[in-house]
């Protein structure tokens, strides 16, 4: 923090809770954070990826952000582990949650 120009406790520490969707929010339903979408977002090459898993590193860039799919296709489904969430269905919770 003493390296940063603008370090700013109080607008750090709150602007990484709202970009995570982990801080406090009158309306959560709004921000379900996908880490997919950031990934394709932030990192299109997915360089990032490669650089902390290592296993993935000859996923082609389109494939990298949901390796599943290509590595299932092209029969390599024992290089990597198995999705832990599926999101699309932790979305669909959420907001029934969210829906009281």
């Amino acid at each position: 923090m003493q390296h940063l120009l603008d370090g700013d406790l109080s607008a750090n520490n709150g602007g990484w809770q709202w970009a995570a969707s982990t801080g406090c929010d009158a309306q959560p339903y709004f921000r379900i954070f996908n880490p997919i979408t950031q990934s394709k977002k932030f990192d299109p090459k997915g360089e990032f990826i490669r650089m902390y898993v290592p296993e993935l590193k000859d996923i082609p860039d389109k494939e990298i952000h949901f390796p599943h799919e290509y590595l299932s296709r092209n029969g390599l489904s024992k290089k990597y582990v198995e999705p832990v969430v599926n999101h699309k269905d932790a979305r669909v919770e959420a907001l029934a949650f969210y829906r009281v």
